[in-house]
């Protein structure tokens, strides 16, 4: 019984995590509204960057590690951590530059294929998709094309950067899930979100309009993607995962697209219609049978790192 409540408590851990990384797509949307792209970016990184620090300053007290000890774990996370990062800044990019022109409904649910798409990339690995797997990616395209083309056959351009973004999400988490397991995990997040921050800084120079213009304007989306969506949300995450079975943990994640649509319908008024609901559906039910379909270590993999997705 013991391991069950274990599992029970992790279940709603990961569940809070969902639906506050969920609710962090209206935070973006009414951020885009008055921040650019990178220089959102970059203090919401950085924030969350900060946090998850003061979180390892007190895990490391707790734990009894002596300096040199802490030293020899941030340096294994290093490079690791920076090279994600950079990814991720790119990635988060072009999400965050999708939010000023499409729907916190849309972006939650188009965000949410990197979960079909982590277990399809086991095909570069040789890995043959399961019959499952097949199912769940045909259901989450066509609920895609019903999302985001137009009778016209014409593609919402801001849906398009979410779809570069969620690949860009996938090979993310296909990184986390190579150097992960190998460093101390805390560490590598904190590196990762600063890198993060510190890639997207310059870029914020170089395309933003008005460069970290509007930061008073938009104080709560960053506080709530910076404090809860980055720090708070990994932590339980982390937290989380050492009692979650794997497939259980991606199939909970996959609710953040529900919380996504659902804060942009309650916060912002969005409603995406019977077309648009329709083909949300068909996502959802395609990233659950993808993730039920994939190997224990392939659903891992989709929830393992779901925070940066967010």
């Amino acid at each position: 019984m013991i391991g069950t409540g274990r599992q029970l408590r992790a279940g709603a851990m990961l569940l809070l995590a969902a639906a506050i990384w969920g609710f962090t797509f209206t935070a973006q949307r009414v951020g885009a509204q008055h921040v650019g792209t990178f220089s959102f970016n970059t203090v919401r990184f950085a924030v969350g960057a900060v946090l998850v620090w003061v979180v390892i300053v007190i895990v490391d007290h707790r734990r009894g590690w002596d300096a040199a000890r802490r030293r020899r774990a941030t340096r294994a996370a290093l490079v690791p951590g920076v090279l994600t990062g950079l990814l991720l800044a790119a990635t988060a990019g072009f999400q965050q530059a999708a939010m000023a022109v499409t729907t916190s409904s849309n972006a939650a649910f188009i965000t949410g294929l990197y979960l079909v798409l982590v277990p399809l990339a086991g095909i570069f690995r040789g890995k043959r998709p399961g019959l499952a797997t097949v199912i769940g990616i045909v259901a989450a395209l066509a609920g895609l094309y019903l999302i985001s083309v137009t009778d016209g056959l014409r593609l919402n351009p801001g849906d398009g950067l979410v779809m570069i973004s969620a690949v860009g999400f996938a090979a993310q988490i296909l990184m986390v899930d190579h150097y992960a397991p190998r460093v101390s995990r805390l560490r590598f997040a904190a590196i990762q979100f600063l890198a993060c921050a510190a890639g997207s800084a310059p870029a914020a120079f170089l395309w933003d309009a008005k460069p970290f213009g509007g930061l008073n304007l938009a104080i709560l989306p960053l506080a709530y993607s910076g404090v809860c969506a980055v720090a708070v949300a990994y932590t339980l995450q982390v937290l989380a995962q050492r009692d979650a079975l794997a497939t259980h943990a991606a199939l909970i994640m996959s609710s953040e697209s529900v919380f996504g649509a659902l804060g942009g319908a309650l916060l912002l008024g969005e409603n995406m219609g019977l077309r648009g609901y329709s083909g949300a559906a068909l996502m959802l039910l395609g990233i659950v049978v993808s993730q039920i379909g994939a190997t224990p270590r392939e659903a891992g993999t989709g929830g393992a790192t779901a925070a940066p997705a967010s």
